[in-house]
């Protein structure tokens, strides 16, 4: 009786799949392009905390380049990895103040560490982000 409709809930399933992992493929491609492209291996962030008010502020998407031949100055607003940290850091650079506790054990930061300098930003655009992340993680 209702084998007609089965049929094409099934049929509409198999498409809704294929094209989610179409999509999915597309942004895994852009992305790596980007990064490839910017030399960096996360072209965009999110901020996670308020620690770089007034320049950013939680949930801002920051755009990162990372050009293999150019130097970092003081001032530069900088992301970098630490060894073993799961969240990069975003940081302005600042000769005047001792950063070495925010390297975590490191004395000073090398080239690998870097992921890129921030060059651009959307505000607010990454709650969107923090919002699944905190949805679907449960601590424990």
């Amino acid at each position: 009786m209702f084998s007609d409709e089965l049929k094409g809930f099934r049929r509409l399933g198999f498409r809704h799949v294929r094209f989610s992992i179409l999509e999915s493929t597309d942004f895994l491609m852009l992305w790596k392009g980007l990064g490839l492209i910017l030399n960096t291996e996360s072209p965009i962030v999110v901020v996670l905390s308020g620690s770089m008010e007034p320049a950013f502020y939680r949930g801002d998407l920051l755009f990162l380049t990372n050009p293999p031949g150019q130097r970092y100055h003081t001032g530069d607003i900088t992301v970098y990895r630490i060894p073993g940290a799961e969240i990069p850091i975003v940081h302005r650079d600042n000769n005047h103040v001792d950063d070495i506790d925010l390297y975590q054990g490191l004395e000073w930061l090398d080239r690998r560490h870097i992921i890129g300098k921030v060059r651009g930003f959307l505000p607010y655009i990454g709650y969107v982000t923090i919002a699944t992340v905190s949805l679907f993680h449960r601590p424990g």
